[in-house]
């Protein structure tokens, strides 16, 4: 061990004996909280080693990534898996549950046997790992949370559950962190915090999973991802976003929440176009989700922190890659926004994601990414390149063989949408939706109705789930 700050990120807020690296002896440290100074929580720490011994050591845990021997290159690590399994998505859209399988409806899941304090000893924290994703597995949950000092959690239908295992120790998650990821990975995470990337259970399952620092102790999120690219009609998705995917070029977006379902969606999407047109696909993911296999098309999926810095890089190379149709993971900045509206304005076909509460509302988000000299330039780009803007919600169902389903509101950018959005009227977009039906789009509050109507949800699921329940009411009256 180097120096005291390679020892922080496992020490904070920790007690007894560890650190993140196997000295021999093992580091002891004490921890003592110190002082506040504006804002800053520092630490006095009692570090053993041998051959020297270091004793109140005084660090300030804001500043440890300005130590020269933990600062990382920009280039995020080799992410880990090999192999590029196909999967099932339990809990994601319509995805089956067994009549007959494990009881999900209890407040807490058994897990497999794990004794929550194994020690820190090389490969324990895998065990309890696997052991974790196959109580995820075998009760179809769709995720896995993971925090120290409770037990772990998985959200099945919706609903978060607890497994019945004792809460987990400070040791135990650490040495799952070292034994998940490779030494590369555990120092980027080691000194930024949090690291994604993709993890394979076995060949038919994997999970893209984020781990992450939380009041210094690590904490785990992980999605159940798969390989398996289902329909529209196997989504409960309309046959309209079938003709939008067919588009020369221009700009599709998907907007909603965390967990709506966005990239199955689109998974579902490119998928068609690859059954379809002889096109050159590329991806540019973080990480890869879906595992795609060319059919009439040609696919290139890029994974950033291996095959590419980070997303605008990737998007500066897409000229010289020469593509017809472009997946962006996710739009969240200026930068990576921009090179998607130009690409689409250039002649490709560009898919993207992005967090708003609705299809109308999504413009206000885009926006807010750009200074507001630009604005006006990127009301033109969007008015003219955008082809549609799909927002989705999954909601639990009353079915036990389907899991969640998508509440869906679809803007397609016709000329009464484009006079709009040149006009500056993307306020009034909501009334456009609702008056062109006919043309294949929805609004929420009707989309809502159908489930309801169709008996695929119950109304207070519906109610729950609108941001209009009074005008909800109002349409729904008349149905039991």
């Amino acid at each position: 061990m180097g120096s005291p700050s390679g020892t922080m990120p496992g020490s904070i807020q920790g007690t007894g004996s560890f650190c993140f690296e196997d000295c021999f002896p093992p580091c002891r440290v004490r921890e003592q909280p110190r002082d506040r100074r504006q804002g800053d929580l520092f630490f006095e720490f009692e570090l053993s080693m041998k051959p020297d011994r270091i004793r109140n050591v005084v660090l300030n845990p804001g500043e440890i990534a300005k130590d020269g021997r933990d600062q990382t290159s920009r280039r995020r690590p080799n992410a880990q898996p090999k192999n590029r399994p196909t999967a099932s998505r339990a809990g994601t859209h319509a995805t089956a549950e067994h009549q007959k399988g494990p009881d999900v409806h209890s407040e807490t899941l058994i897990a497999a046997p794990i004794d929550p304090n194994l020690g820190t000893k090389k490969g324990e924290g895998l065990k309890a790992w696997r052991s974790w994703l196959e109580t995820c597995i075998k009760f179809e949950a769709s995720d896995l949370i993971v925090k120290t000092g409770q037990s772990p959690r998985l959200r099945v239908r919706g609903e978060l559950k607890s497994m019945q295992v004792d809460p987990l120790s400070l040791e135990l998650m650490f040495q799952v962190a070292k034994d998940i990821i490779d030494e590369n990975q555990f120092d980027y995470f080691r000194n930024r915090g949090s690291i994604d990337f993709a993890y394979d259970f076995d060949d038919r399952r994997r999970f893209r999973v984020n781990l992450f620092m939380a009041r210094g102790k690590p904490a785990i999120a992980a999605r159940l991802i798969t390989s398996d690219i289902m329909k529209f009609e196997d989504l409960y998705l309309p046959d309209i976003l079938g003709e939008v995917s067919m588009a020369a070029q221009g700009l599709i977006l998907f907007s909603g929440v965390t967990g709506s379902g966005k990239s199955t969606s689109i998974a579902s999407m490119l998928q068609f176009v690859n059954e379809r047109k002889r096109v050159h696909i590329v991806t540019i993911e973080d990480p890869i989700e879906y595992i795609f296999n060319d059919d009439k098309a040609t696919i290139n999926q890029r994974e950033i922190g291996i095959d590419c810095l980070n997303f605008n890089d990737a998007l500066r190379a897409l000229v010289r890659e020469n593509p017809d149709v472009v997946l962006v993971g996710e739009m969240r900045d200026y930068e990576t926004f921009e090179a998607a509206i130009r690409a689409a304005e250039t002649g490709h076909l560009v898919f993207g994601t992005i967090h708003a509460s609705s299809a109308w509302q999504t413009f206000g988000r885009i926006y807010d990414l750009f200074p507001e000299n630009e604005r006006e330039q990127l009301r033109k780009l969007l008015a003219y390149n955008l082809r549609a803007i799909i927002y989705q919600k999954l909601l639990p169902t009353l079915h036990k063989n389907i899991g969640r389903i998508p509440a869906l509101e679809i803007l397609l950018n016709t000329p009464a949408v484009q006079k709009y959005i040149l006009e500056a009227r993307e306020g009034e977009l909501l009334q456009i939706i609702k008056q062109s039906h006919e043309e294949g789009m929805v609004d929420f509050t009707t989309s809502l109705v159908r489930l309801v109507e169709e008996e695929y949800i119950h109304q207070d699921v519906a109610l729950g789930a609108t941001p209009k329940p009074e005008e909800l009411k109002m349409r729904l009256k008349g149905i039991s």
